[in-house]
């Protein structure tokens, strides 16, 4: 199990002063836990959070306390991607926990493959139970099953770790695929008959100017 150090925050502090010094802002809290601020090194957080997510259980030392917690709720700045602050879900003792576990998806679909379909992931993570000590970081969404068409993987069709429970609906589809078609641009017919009238009458009317042209030359020399 990651293990990761907090230390009590002094609130006097501005969030920005804690963040330039080498730590992010954090908060415990949990069924048994009452809210406490603590801060927490922005490197050490940052190596757990990619190990851990928001999934797999992390031991939380503060001083001679010893927390099982979940990192939830990850403000991260929107152009950097760095972590700003972060909640820790503390887990009561001998209790079981519901969290979202990612999807990993996996093998090769034979309708992508032979019949140029295309493969459509619907869901990204499924929503599980399990005591901490079973709760799997990621879950495997074998795609090889999808051989036609009409094929799709459900939430039931996961093989599920000892000890953990599908909250997700049993029918949610995970991932299908779908005939790839192509776009067909449609050209609409040149009415040839509407072109001929617009040149003719333009003809029509170079042919009046120039009558009233002649004209204007004849009563130019009589005068």
């Amino acid at each position: 199990m990651l293990i990761l150090t907090v230390e009590p925050r002094d609130l006097k502090i501005k969030n920005e002063t804690l963040r330039e010094s080498g730590s992010i802002p954090a908060v415990l809290y949990g069924p048994k836990q009452k809210s406490t601020s603590v801060k927490v090194s922005t490197i050490d957080f940052i190596k757990a959070y990619k190990k851990a997510g928001e999934s797999s259980v992390i031991l939380l030392k503060e001083g001679d306390k010893e927390h099982e917690a979940l990192i939830q709720d990850v403000d991260v700045h929107p152009v950097t991607g760095a972590p700003r602050h972060a909640d820790f879900y503390v887990i009561e003792k001998g209790k079981k926990v519901k969290v979202n576990v990612p999807l990993i998806f996996e093998g090769v679909s034979p309708a992508v493959k032979d019949k140029g379909a295309i493969l459509i992931k619907v869901a990204r993570d499924l929503e599980i139970e399990a005591a901490p000590k079973d709760l799997p970081h990621e879950l495997r969404v074998d795609i090889s099953t999808l051989v036609e068409f009409s094929s799709t993987v459900m939430a039931k069709d996961i093989k599920l770790p000892a000890g953990v429970t599908l909250i997700s609906g049993p029918d949610e589809i995970l991932a299908s695929v779908s005939e790839a078609k192509e776009e067909t641009e449609e050209v609409k017919p040149i009415d040839m008959s509407t072109i001929e009238v617009e040149k003719k009458g333009k003809v029509e009317v170079e042919g009046e100017a120039g009558e009233d042209a002649s004209a204007e030359k004849k009563e130019t020399k009589k005068a």
